[in-house]
């Protein structure tokens, strides 16, 4: 029998936090995290982590369990993620999935990709270390399908690719297929989508990344690298984070990075709603259409409804 979870999808600074602090508390749930930045301790204002006191209120899970210098794969993800959700259910709890990275969904509720491969710091440090297209020349000899699906920019994932097939001597979209063909899957997920107009969207970004960069951004970065951790490193060149270590380096003004961020925010956003309308099926609400109040009120109803089948099925 799947189990019935709730997941609050859209892109950055939609909304999504809120409303599922807000569903958790009224289905006595507890939040998973879905986020591939807020698992790194030590990133709090850069990746707009909740507020600890909220925290407190409605426990959340998969927030701050690595330091900036270790590896987190889609892997470590579905592993944690699978023991969070036993552990809510076993306090007879609703788990309230809520968070902005496409990847992490379809890996976990499609199982479309492998969880048994373990990450290997020494490989991926020597395909990082490669041209991005002799990296991909390497996958397409060994992993033609997957070499189809991915384009040689898209190095977290052609990276991945590798290390499967460096590891286990299969190429990942052998585990693809074997994923396809297991008709029985763990979760039933009951999809929230938030909207806004991309105009309002735009504005929206832009407050909080000036927020963010006049509220503490630029001294955690500058924490982050007095403490040793490198610039190099996958969590320190996200956007934000590697516009101010430049600003820290004294190598672009504070306005030039929050520009810089902005932009990449945006394309960021558009890029999660590509993910994101592939998502089927999905309840979707457009927040200038529809009140706060009004969808918290009616997602509320959806997933009483849709835990009440999971456990009458």
């Amino acid at each position: 029998m799947s189990i019935p979870v709730i997941a609050v999808i859209g892109p950055t600074a939609v909304g999504k936090t809120a409303l599922s602090v807000e569903l958790a508390k009224k289905l006595d749930g507890e939040v998973i995290s879905v986020d591939s930045r807020q698992v790194y301790r030590y990133m709090d204002v850069g990746t707009d982590k909740i507020d600890r006191e909220t925290r407190k209120d409605v426990l959340h899970h998969l927030i701050d369990v690595v330091d900036p210098d270790e590896i987190f794969s889609v892997a470590d993800f579905i592993e944690m993620a699978d023991k969070a959700v036993d552990r809510i259910i076993s306090r007879g709890k609703v788990p309230v999935f809520a968070g902005g990275t496409p990847f992490y969904y379809r890996a976990l509720f499609d199982r479309s990709l492998t969880v048994n491969v373990p990450s290997n710091r020494e490989i991926r440090q020597e395909l990082d270390s490669m041209d991005p297209f002799d990296r991909f020349d390497y996958l397409a000899e060994v992993d033609p399908e997957t070499a189809r699906r991915l384009s040689p920019n898209d190095s977290v994932r052609v990276i991945r690719a590798l290390e499967v097939y460096r590891v286990s001597g299969k190429p990942i979209s052998s585990f693809r297929k074997k994923s396809a063909s297991d008709k029985k899957e763990r979760y039933s997920p009951l999809y929230i989508g938030l909207l806004r107009p991309r105009e309002d969207l735009c504005l929206s970004i832009e407050k909080r990344v000036r927020q963010q960069f006049y509220g503490g951004y630029p001294e955690e970065v500058q924490w982050l690298l007095d403490k040793g951790f490198s610039p190099e490193l996958p969590s320190m060149k996200g956007f934000g984070y590697r516009e101010l270590v430049l600003y820290c380096q004294g190598k672009m003004s504070l306005e030039e990075g929050i520009e810089s961020d902005i932009i990449a925010t945006r394309q960021f956003a558009k890029r999660q709603m590509t993910w994101f309308k592939k998502f089927f099926p999905v309840n979707w609400y457009d927040l200038s259409k529809t009140s706060y109040n009004g969808v918290l009120s009616e997602t509320f109803e959806l997933s009483v409804a849709h835990v009440e089948e999971g456990d009458n099925s």
